[in-house]
Protein backbone atom coordinates (compact mmCIF):
# COMPACT_ATOMS: atom_id res chain seq x y z
CA UNK A 1 0.00 0.00 0.00
CA UNK A 2 2.69 2.38 0.76
CA UNK A 3 4.47 1.76 -2.31
CA UNK A 4 1.17 2.38 -4.63
CA UNK A 5 0.63 5.82 -2.39
CA UNK A 6 4.52 6.59 -3.35
CA UNK A 7 3.24 6.32 -6.94
CA UNK A 8 0.19 7.73 -6.77
CA UNK A 9 1.95 10.64 -4.79
CA UNK A 10 3.80 11.05 -7.62
CA UNK A 11 0.98 11.28 -10.37
CA UNK A 12 -0.53 14.21 -8.31
CA UNK A 13 3.33 16.37 -8.01
CA UNK A 14 3.57 15.50 -11.45
CA UNK A 15 0.19 17.14 -12.64
CA UNK A 16 0.32 20.43 -10.51
CA UNK A 17 3.60 20.60 -11.88
CA UNK A 18 2.28 20.84 -15.39
CA UNK A 19 -0.65 23.18 -14.12
CA UNK A 20 1.77 25.37 -12.29
CA UNK A 21 3.67 25.63 -15.55
CA UNK A 22 1.03 26.20 -18.20
CA UNK A 23 -0.61 29.34 -19.19
CA UNK A 24 -4.48 28.68 -18.91
CA UNK A 25 -5.59 31.96 -20.79
CA UNK A 26 -3.03 30.86 -23.60
CA UNK A 27 -4.30 27.33 -23.55
CA UNK A 28 -8.23 26.96 -22.17
CA UNK A 29 -8.33 23.78 -22.98
CA UNK A 30 -5.14 21.46 -21.78
CA UNK A 31 -5.81 23.26 -18.70
CA UNK A 32 -9.53 21.64 -18.47
CA UNK A 33 -7.98 18.71 -18.98
CA UNK A 34 -4.94 19.08 -16.56
CA UNK A 35 -8.07 19.84 -13.83
CA UNK A 36 -9.98 16.08 -14.84
CA UNK A 37 -5.90 14.92 -14.27
CA UNK A 38 -5.98 16.28 -10.95
CA UNK A 39 -9.22 15.36 -9.86
CA UNK A 40 -8.53 11.49 -11.05
CA UNK A 41 -5.21 11.36 -9.45
CA UNK A 42 -6.09 13.22 -6.43
CA UNK A 43 -9.48 10.59 -6.17
CA UNK A 44 -6.73 7.77 -6.36
CA UNK A 45 -4.65 9.06 -3.57
CA UNK A 46 -7.47 9.49 -0.88
CA UNK A 47 -8.65 5.85 -2.26
CA UNK A 48 -5.31 4.39 -1.18
CA UNK A 49 -4.94 6.65 1.85
CA UNK A 50 -8.12 5.59 3.29
CA UNK A 51 -6.77 1.79 2.34
CA UNK A 52 -3.60 3.02 4.52
CA UNK A 53 -5.61 4.21 7.45
CA UNK A 54 -7.91 0.83 7.62
CA UNK A 55 -4.72 -0.98 7.74
CA UNK A 56 -2.75 1.05 10.01
CA UNK A 57 -5.35 2.64 12.50
CA UNK A 58 -8.13 0.53 12.20
CA UNK A 59 -9.77 0.64 16.07
CA UNK A 60 -8.54 4.66 16.08
CA UNK A 61 -10.49 6.11 12.97
CA UNK A 62 -12.29 8.91 13.84
CA UNK A 63 -16.09 8.18 13.46
CA UNK A 64 -18.14 8.74 10.60
CA UNK A 65 -21.55 8.41 12.00
CA UNK A 66 -22.72 11.53 11.27
CA UNK A 67 -22.65 10.44 7.40
CA UNK A 68 -26.47 9.23 8.21
CA UNK A 69 -27.46 13.03 8.50
CA UNK A 70 -26.49 13.61 4.98
CA UNK A 71 -28.85 13.71 2.05
CA UNK A 72 -28.11 10.23 0.13
CA UNK A 73 -27.35 12.22 -3.06
CA UNK A 74 -24.08 13.35 -1.90
CA UNK A 75 -23.09 10.47 -0.60
CA UNK A 76 -23.44 8.88 -4.15
CA UNK A 77 -20.74 10.73 -5.42
CA UNK A 78 -16.78 11.17 -4.61
CA UNK A 79 -17.14 13.08 -1.36
CA UNK A 80 -14.14 12.76 -0.28
CA UNK A 81 -12.38 14.60 -3.02
CA UNK A 82 -15.18 16.80 -3.60
CA UNK A 83 -14.16 17.74 0.76
CA UNK A 84 -10.39 18.11 -0.64
CA UNK A 85 -11.22 20.62 -3.62
CA UNK A 86 -13.51 22.55 -1.31
CA UNK A 87 -10.77 23.03 1.09
CA UNK A 88 -8.31 23.98 -1.82
CA UNK A 89 -10.99 26.79 -2.77
CA UNK A 90 -11.38 28.27 0.54
CA UNK A 91 -8.11 28.72 1.27
CA UNK A 92 -7.61 30.46 -1.95
CA UNK A 93 -10.35 32.98 -0.95
CA UNK A 94 -13.18 31.05 -3.38
CA UNK A 95 -16.81 30.66 -2.09
CA UNK A 96 -18.13 28.45 -4.86
CA UNK A 97 -21.08 26.42 -2.98
CA UNK A 98 -21.52 28.39 0.45
CA UNK A 99 -22.39 31.52 2.12
CA UNK A 100 -19.04 34.26 2.39
CA UNK A 101 -19.85 34.53 5.90
CA UNK A 102 -19.52 30.42 6.22
CA UNK A 103 -16.90 30.22 3.81
CA UNK A 104 -14.57 32.78 6.32
CA UNK A 105 -15.85 30.79 9.26
CA UNK A 106 -14.63 27.29 7.46
CA UNK A 107 -11.06 28.53 6.20
CA UNK A 108 -8.96 28.21 9.17
CA UNK A 109 -10.54 24.09 9.28
CA UNK A 110 -9.87 24.18 5.59
CA UNK A 111 -6.33 25.54 6.12
CA UNK A 112 -5.16 22.73 8.76
CA UNK A 113 -6.74 20.04 6.91
CA UNK A 114 -4.72 20.57 4.08
CA UNK A 115 -1.80 21.34 6.14
CA UNK A 116 -2.29 18.06 8.20
CA UNK A 117 -2.02 16.05 4.43
CA UNK A 118 0.58 17.70 3.20
CA UNK A 119 2.48 16.12 6.49
CA UNK A 120 0.54 12.75 5.90
CA UNK A 121 2.22 12.94 2.43
CA UNK A 122 5.19 13.97 3.14
CA UNK A 123 5.84 11.45 5.98
CA UNK A 124 4.61 8.67 4.13
CA UNK A 125 6.64 9.04 1.33
CA UNK A 126 9.79 8.97 3.55
CA UNK A 127 8.54 5.85 4.99
CA UNK A 128 7.50 4.33 1.72
CA UNK A 129 11.20 4.81 0.87
CA UNK A 130 12.51 3.34 4.09
CA UNK A 131 10.24 1.24 5.67
CA UNK A 132 7.64 -0.10 3.18
CA UNK A 133 5.81 -2.80 5.17
CA UNK A 134 5.51 -1.22 8.59
CA UNK A 135 3.59 1.83 10.15
CA UNK A 136 5.57 3.08 13.37
CA UNK A 137 3.93 5.41 16.17
CA UNK A 138 4.98 8.72 14.32
CA UNK A 139 3.01 7.52 10.76
CA UNK A 140 -0.02 6.34 13.31
CA UNK A 141 0.14 10.16 15.19
CA UNK A 142 -0.18 11.32 11.90
CA UNK A 143 -2.82 9.68 10.25
CA UNK A 144 -4.83 9.78 13.19
CA UNK A 145 -4.96 13.46 13.00
CA UNK A 146 -5.53 13.70 9.45
CA UNK A 147 -8.06 11.54 9.55
CA UNK A 148 -9.88 13.73 12.52
CA UNK A 149 -9.47 16.80 11.00
CA UNK A 150 -10.88 15.29 7.12
CA UNK A 151 -14.05 14.23 9.30
CA UNK A 152 -14.56 17.77 11.15
CA UNK A 153 -13.93 19.49 8.10
CA UNK A 154 -16.51 17.45 6.18
CA UNK A 155 -19.47 17.39 8.77
CA UNK A 156 -18.86 21.25 8.88
CA UNK A 157 -18.40 21.88 5.31
CA UNK A 158 -21.56 19.70 4.54
CA UNK A 159 -23.49 21.51 7.56
CA UNK A 160 -23.06 24.76 6.12
CA UNK A 161 -24.27 24.02 2.43
CA UNK A 162 -27.43 22.07 2.91
CA UNK A 163 -29.81 21.04 5.88
CA UNK A 164 -28.93 18.12 7.55
CA UNK A 165 -30.99 15.57 9.13
CA UNK A 166 -31.78 16.03 12.72
CA UNK A 167 -31.35 13.19 15.17
CA UNK A 168 -35.49 13.38 14.92
CA UNK A 169 -35.85 12.40 11.45
CA UNK A 170 -33.13 10.15 11.66
CA UNK A 171 -35.23 7.95 13.88
CA UNK A 172 -38.45 8.50 12.24
CA UNK A 173 -36.79 7.27 9.21
CA UNK A 174 -35.49 3.84 10.90
CA UNK A 175 -39.03 3.82 12.19
CA UNK A 176 -40.34 3.55 8.64
CA UNK A 177 -37.00 0.69 7.88
CA UNK A 178 -38.48 -1.51 10.86
CA UNK A 179 -42.35 -0.85 9.58
CA UNK A 180 -41.42 -1.96 5.82
CA UNK A 181 -39.14 -5.35 7.48
CA UNK A 182 -42.30 -6.16 9.31
CA UNK A 183 -44.50 -5.75 6.87
CA UNK A 184 -42.96 -7.86 4.58
CA UNK A 185 -42.43 -10.53 7.26
CA UNK A 186 -46.38 -10.32 7.65
CA UNK A 187 -47.08 -10.77 3.41
CA UNK A 188 -44.61 -13.90 3.64
CA UNK A 189 -46.91 -14.94 6.69
CA UNK A 190 -49.88 -14.60 4.76
CA UNK A 191 -48.84 -15.59 1.48
CA UNK A 192 -49.06 -11.95 -0.25
CA UNK A 193 -45.92 -12.19 -1.16
CA UNK A 194 -42.54 -15.12 -1.86
CA UNK A 195 -39.35 -15.29 -0.96
CA UNK A 196 -38.44 -15.84 -4.24
CA UNK A 197 -39.66 -12.56 -5.48
CA UNK A 198 -37.73 -11.38 -2.70
CA UNK A 199 -34.32 -13.06 -3.50
CA UNK A 200 -35.22 -12.52 -7.81
CA UNK A 201 -36.27 -8.36 -6.98
CA UNK A 202 -39.42 -8.82 -8.67
CA UNK A 203 -40.56 -5.34 -9.86
CA UNK A 204 -43.66 -5.16 -8.74
CA UNK A 205 -42.04 -5.12 -5.04
CA UNK A 206 -41.55 -1.85 -5.77
CA UNK A 207 -45.13 -0.91 -5.75
CA UNK A 208 -46.55 -3.55 -3.29
CA UNK A 209 -44.66 -3.38 -0.03
CA UNK A 210 -45.41 -0.04 0.26
CA UNK A 211 -49.08 -0.31 -0.52
CA UNK A 212 -49.02 -3.18 2.28
CA UNK A 213 -46.91 -0.82 5.06
CA UNK A 214 -49.24 1.98 4.68
CA UNK A 215 -51.94 -0.68 5.65
CA UNK A 216 -49.84 -2.06 8.33
CA UNK A 217 -49.05 1.84 9.42
CA UNK A 218 -52.66 3.12 9.58
CA UNK A 219 -54.19 -0.39 11.19
CA UNK A 220 -52.02 -2.84 12.78
CA UNK A 221 -49.21 -0.81 13.88
CA UNK A 222 -51.15 2.11 14.85
CA UNK A 223 -48.40 3.30 16.98
CA UNK A 224 -45.71 3.45 14.52
CA UNK A 225 -44.58 6.22 11.91
CA UNK A 226 -47.56 6.62 10.46
CA UNK A 227 -49.49 7.19 14.20
CA UNK A 228 -52.07 9.99 13.20
CA UNK A 229 -52.54 10.93 17.06
CA UNK A 230 -49.51 12.93 16.06
CA UNK A 231 -49.37 16.44 14.06
CA UNK A 232 -48.10 16.05 10.67
CA UNK A 233 -44.89 17.85 11.77
CA UNK A 234 -44.23 15.05 14.14
CA UNK A 235 -44.37 13.02 11.24
CA UNK A 236 -41.52 11.67 8.68
CA UNK A 237 -40.97 14.26 5.69
CA UNK A 238 -42.06 10.83 4.22
CA UNK A 239 -45.75 11.02 4.65
CA UNK A 240 -46.37 14.42 6.56
CA UNK A 241 -47.24 15.59 3.34
CA UNK A 242 -49.95 12.94 3.06
CA UNK A 243 -51.53 13.57 6.16
CA UNK A 244 -55.09 14.30 5.25
CA UNK A 245 -55.01 11.22 3.02
CA UNK A 246 -53.96 8.86 5.25
CA UNK A 247 -56.68 10.02 7.61
CA UNK A 248 -59.51 9.34 4.46
CA UNK A 249 -57.91 5.82 3.94
CA UNK A 250 -57.54 4.82 7.67
CA UNK A 251 -61.19 5.66 7.80
CA UNK A 252 -61.96 3.76 4.61
CA UNK A 253 -59.79 0.47 6.54
CA UNK A 254 -61.71 0.40 9.53
CA UNK A 255 -65.29 -0.50 7.83
CA UNK A 256 -63.54 -3.44 5.87
CA UNK A 257 -64.50 -6.74 7.38
CA UNK A 258 -61.32 -9.27 7.78
CA UNK A 259 -62.22 -10.60 5.10
CA UNK A 260 -62.26 -7.91 2.67
CA UNK A 261 -59.51 -6.54 4.36
CA UNK A 262 -57.57 -9.27 3.05
CA UNK A 263 -58.62 -9.49 -0.45
CA UNK A 264 -57.54 -5.61 -0.42
CA UNK A 265 -54.40 -6.90 0.38
CA UNK A 266 -53.85 -9.74 -2.38
CA UNK A 267 -55.09 -6.80 -4.95
CA UNK A 268 -53.08 -4.49 -3.50
CA UNK A 269 -49.95 -7.32 -4.25
CA UNK A 270 -50.89 -8.04 -8.28
CA UNK A 271 -52.56 -4.60 -9.20
CA UNK A 272 -49.61 -1.84 -11.10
Amino acid sequence: LLSQFFFADERVTRVVAEINGLDAELDPQQYLVLLNQLHLSQAHLLAVLERIMDECIPTQRYSRDYLVKFPEELLADNLGNHMLFAAECLLAGTFLEVEETDGVQLRPQARNLLCSLELVRTVLREQSLSQPSSYPEPVQAVLIQFDQLFAEFELSYVSSLVAVKSPEEIYRQQEIIVLFCETVERALRLGYLTQEMIDGYEPLLMFTIPRLAIISGLLIYPEGPLSLEQSPEQMSRVFSPFYNLLKKIRDLLRVLSLEELCLLERSLCTAE
